[in-house]
């Protein structure tokens, strides 16, 4: 499914190619608190389907995830949005934040990991949770 997406303030716009079913909730502490609410919502595209339109995302890299792996942060230097997440060194994909797409209705979950450190109100029922990831 192609897809198409932007930041808050429209000074980042990108399009990409996704598979709709893989769409993620993530529990975990960093998503948490990259967030700043109970979960991330991600869908992740190959790197060569991802296409920036205009603007360069600002990037961090958190060291310290719990996977142990260091993971780039890409997020709009403007208005603050999340872009994506993506592997430090020779990305396969990138984990595009859902919010940021103009089709996010169309994306419905289809899994939730880190289940272990989800809030307790913050599960979907019904939803494949794993504990990890």
């Amino acid at each position: 499914m192609k897809v198409e997406g932007s930041c808050h303030c429209g000074a980042i716009t990108f399009e990409a190619e996704i598979d709709a079913a893989t769409v993620t909730l993530c529990h975990c502490t960093d998503c948490q608190k990259l967030t700043g609410t109970a979960f991330r919502t991600t869908v992740p595209a190959p790197v060569q389907t991802f296409v920036l339109r205009s603007g360069t995302p600002k990037t961090y890299i958190k060291r310290t995830a719990e996977s142990g792996r260091p993971r780039i942060q890409a997020f709009c230097g403007d208005c603050g949005t999340p872009i994506y997440a993506c592997a430090v060194q020779d990305p396969v994909t990138y984990g595009i934040r859902v919010g940021t797409l103009a089709q996010r209705k169309q994306l419905h979950p289809a899994r939730q990991i880190w289940c272990r450190s989800a809030l307790p109100w913050a599960k979907v029922e019904g939803l494949p949770q794993r504990e990890t990831e």
